[in-house]
């Protein structure tokens, strides 16, 4: 009886910690956005994911990325095809993180985790630019293909299609977003332990 009663207030303790994570998530999802290129922002809405995360366990970290999300839908200005790109990106890095890191409990383990999370955020990401958020906007939002092209090389003159839009914008700014999630991570995970961690 009493072991139910501890697992159901470690449950509470837990789905606790994941709403509140993922109403921050939701709120970051929005604000601050600094802008980087183009149509590209930097926001920290997947931080909390990456720190719920570690602390407990990749399919918290899964379901903080779903909440916010879910949340995004409420006043989608992109019919639900940013947040999808949203979600496949945050989920990826967290997922890869946070997995790596449950099988090898050490910095270096986290450290691991992180690279090859960014990595593959930066391949995904990629991948639905390419294939998802770019026709997007040219087909359903009536954005053209040239306009596209012209805003990123304005920036980067070797920009002359969307291929290399992706190759030489998307993916270095998804390198870049992760490489600034991770080292937020680090630095807020150990002083936030306490409140990440189950009490025992």
């Amino acid at each position: 009886m009493m072991g139910t009663q501890r697992q159901s207030r470690i449950s509470a303790g837990r789905l606790a910690r994941i709403g509140v994570l993922g109403a921050i998530a939701a709120i970051l999802f929005y604000f601050p956005e600094v802008p980087v290129i183009g149509f590209y922002k930097l926001d920290f809405s997947t931080l909390p994911a990456l720190l719920g995360g570690f602390a407990m366990g990749p399919w918290a970290g899964l379901a903080i990325v779903l909440i916010k999300d879910l949340f995004g839908l409420l006043h989608s200005s992109s019919a639900m095809v940013g947040e999808l790109a949203d979600f496949l990106c945050s989920a990826s890095i967290v997922l890869v993180a946070s997995l790596i890191y449950l099988r090898h409990k050490t910095f270096k383990g986290a450290l691991a985790g992180m690279g090859v999370g960014v990595v593959v955020m930066a391949l995904i990401g990629g991948l639905a630019n390419y294939y998802i958020m770019i026709p997007f906007y040219i087909g359903q939002m009536g954005f053209p293909e040239e306009a596209v092209i012209g805003m990123m090389s304005a920036v980067i003159p070797a920009v002359d299609s969307v291929l290399k839009v992706v190759l030489l914008v998307t993916i270095p700014f998804n390198l870049l977003k992760g490489v600034v999630l991770c080292v937020l991570t680090l630095l807020m995970y150990k002083r936030l332990s306490g409140l990440l961690h189950e009490k025992k």
